[in-house]
């Protein structure tokens, strides 16, 4: 046996290679049925097949296959690497030589987005001199410039096709293909979300260690790789990271986050990216991008993180009360969206409102339908109460329809009561506990109000986490962030055993009892936001939702504890601490050191804060000509040492039937004063 003999039999590691890369290859059937119609010579198929996706998304690996149909076929294949080729029309030529003298050529060409400078030469000067029966196919993560679909020649000759990420169905086939054992098949299909790369290299890990946790940071890194390359500047890399961890970006957004960045060149970039989406209300990643960046920097510069989060956040929520109606949720769900890392939102958030229903207004009509979901999702009494509600308050209502059909799917209502009358709250025993609480807990003040939500009704998914349960939780926040004078807030849940723990998070208590609309229970969350104003709550609520829950997170803020006093008590706390003006430790003891307008100081400082308030408010009555003999009343009374108010009245001239007359009116002022400094 000769030497070219032993050549011939002697198996290649090529052909090995080939072995292993066709076992290991799945999907694409698509794409693969296309191409096989071309080299059978099919009547009016393409000439050129115009194949962009992500980084990541099989390009290169169905290039491959093609390849193998090709020669399979007897075609002659011409593969050009851009990855390789310098973008100069003369060594693409050169590259791609024999395709333009050999017969029927398959001329496969990879990594174009290197080369995509060249693509009008490539339409206009070179693809025309190929022979007549050559098929081409270019590979790109950018899509075509429009300028092949206004030539009328290429209208019939070029076949473009995204490259999708697989379906459930093909990404078990890949993971089959390596080995991997079914009971992994799941956690690494759901991690990859379909994207080959990433469910490659997933597997393999999987395969290494036999079990699945979460990806390292190797892997991140090693996807980030392939998924982005090399990056202009650490600006181009901040405004991709900006990218991911918003919900969507917009130019606006980067100059927020961004400050001193030329933000306008930073967006354009962006929006040039093959691996970002353009939609509706801005920039976004495939969500396998998204988390591999988000994760990356979360590791990588903790710091950095958080800078760039409460940026991010405190831009995000100054949008929320310039929101029209139709944006409210949108911009709600926006900052919501910045926590998705962490474990509570995690648990009772989807994220998968898309479109198909939105919440609305009551409309003529609606009334039967909601009647029915009611009956369906809580019985026949609870149906009564909502017919009770929609007579009395229809503005409450808040109604999830079918963007196609317009049918009510789900509704919630939103009570606001500054006095409920008797007939309300004998129908509703729910809204009489909430009032009850409030009475008992802390009286409304002045025009305080408070809101009860209630009937959250879906009945294809009850009281659990889904699209719809996410618009209804949205609304419930965006009344948080919109409250004007709002005292206390009450959650209603049939369901409290899974849902405590979002009202623990969002800082509301269980009121004591629940009651029971046909059998059904229903316990109420309150929270007071006396107690715990706005500002207060967005810290508390923010600290905790960072970093996930596999990281260490920062301990919560010590929550603010404000004394909520009625006016009667609020009035008394006043006059008291007047008469210990002078000594400090008393003053140090007064309630009014623990309610809103004194509780914003620092700590040890409360007493002093007092002492400058009262003083402050003492000499108001100064400024105010016609309240001059008031002001001298009190300063001789309170500040001076006097010791009965009889030596008060005495020292000022005055009978004391005068001297108490104007003392309660001097009082009156300053309390008044300063009530609408607590509650304003």
């Amino acid at each position: 046996m000769g030497h070219g003999d032993h050549q011939a039999t002697t198996p290649r590691l090529a052909g090995r290679l080939r072995a292993a890369r066709d076992r290991a290859f799945a999907g694409r059937a698509g794409e693969l049925a296309l191409f096989r119609e071309a080299l059978a010579g099919s009547s009016g198929s393409w000439v050129v097949f115009y194949l962009h996706g992500t980084g990541g998304m099989g390009k290169s690996a169905l290039l491959r296959r093609f390849a193998d149909e090709a020669r399979a076929a007897g075609r002659p294949v011409v593969e050009v690497d851009g990855h390789t080729v310098a973008p100069v029309p003369d060594v693409f030529e050169a590259a791609a030589a024999t395709a333009l003298t050999g017969r029927d050529p398959v001329l496969l060409i990879d990594g174009f987005e290197h080369c995509q400078g060249l693509e009008g030469w490539l339409r206009e000067r070179f693809l025309p001199r190929l022979p007549a029966e050559a098929h081409v196919v270019v590979a790109s993560r950018r899509p075509p410039d429009p300028s092949w679909a206004c030539d009328p020649g290429w209208a019939g000759a070029l076949r473009v096709t995204t490259l999708r990420p697989l379906d459930l169905e093909d990404s078990v086939e890949l993971v089959r293909a390596r080995g991997i054992p079914a009971a992994l098949h799941r956690p690494l299909i759901d991690y990859a979300g379909g994207h080959p790369l990433a469910l490659c290299l997933a597997a393999e890990v999987a395969a290494r260690e036999g079990t699945w946790t979460a990806p390292s940071h190797d892997l991140i890194a090693a996807l980030l790789g392939k998924l982005v390359g090399e990056l202009p500047s650490s600006a181009h890399r901040q405004a991709l990271e900006v990218c991911a961890h918003a919900r969507t970006t917009t130019q606006q957004l980067l100059r927020a986050v961004l400050p001193g960045e030329d933000t306008d060149a930073l967006f354009d970039w962006l929006r040039a990216q093959p691996y970002l989406e353009t939609g509706q209300d801005g920039l976004y990643p495939h969500d396998l991008l998204r988390e591999a960046l988000d994760a990356d920097l979360r590791w990588r510069d903790r710091e950095g993180y958080e800078i760039m989060h409460h940026r991010m956040r405190a831009h995000l929520l100054s949008q929320v009360p310039a929101a029209s109606s139709r944006t409210l949720l949108p911009a709600v769900e926006a900052v919501k969206y910045l926590h998705r890392g962490g474990d509570v939102t995690r648990e009772f958030f989807t994220f998968a409102t898309d479109g198909s229903v939105s919440e609305d207004t009551v409309r003529p009509g609606d009334r039967p339908h909601l009647l029915e979901l009611a009956a369906k999702a809580e019985g026949e009494e609870s149906a009564a109460l909502v017919d009770f509600w929609l007579g009395r308050r229809p503005e409450a209502f808040r109604v999830h329809r079918r963007s196609d059909s317009g049918r009510p799917e789900a509704f919630l209502a939103w009570l606001r009561f500054t006095t409920p009358d008797e007939a309300e709250l004998a129908a509703d025993p729910v809204v009489a506990a909430a009032w009850q609480h409030c009475r008992t807990a802390g009286p409304l003040r002045g025009e305080e109000h408070l809101a009860v939500s209630r009937f959250m009704i879906d009945p294809s998914a009850y009281q659990r986490p889904s699209g719809i349960m996410d618009l209804m939780l949205h609304r419930a926040v965006a009344e948080f962030l919109l409250q004007d004078r709002l005292a206390w807030t009450y959650i209603t849940w049939t369901r409290p055993e899974f849902w405590g723990r979002l009202m623990t998070y969002s800082d509301h208590h269980p009121v004591p009892g629940s009651p029971a609309v046909g059998g059904l229970r229903h316990t109420l969350y309150a929270h007071d936001w006396r107690a715990m104003p706005l500002a207060d709550w967005l810290a508390f609520t923010g600290a905790e939702e960072i970093f996930g829950p596999r990281e260490k997170q920062p301990a919560a803020p010590r929550r603010p504890v404000y004394e909520v006093l009625s006016r009667a008590e609020f009035d008394t706390e006043v006059r008291d601490a007047l008469r210990v003006i002078r000594r400090p430790d008393a003053l140090a003891a007064s309630r009014l050191t623990r309610a809103r307008l004194i509780a914003r100081s620092d700590a040890g400082q409360a007493a002093e804060a007092l002492h400058e308030l009262l003083t402050d408010a003492v000499d108001a009555l100064r400024e105010d000509p016609r309240q001059a003999d008031l002001h001298r009343v009190v300063a001789v009374t309170f500040f001076h040492r006097v010791p009965t108010q009889e030596a008060a009245a005495a020292q000022l001239g005055l009978a004391f039937s005068t001297y108490r007359r104007r003392l309660r009116r001097a009082l009156e002022h300053i309390t008044d004063q300063l009530w609408s400094l607590e509650t304003g």
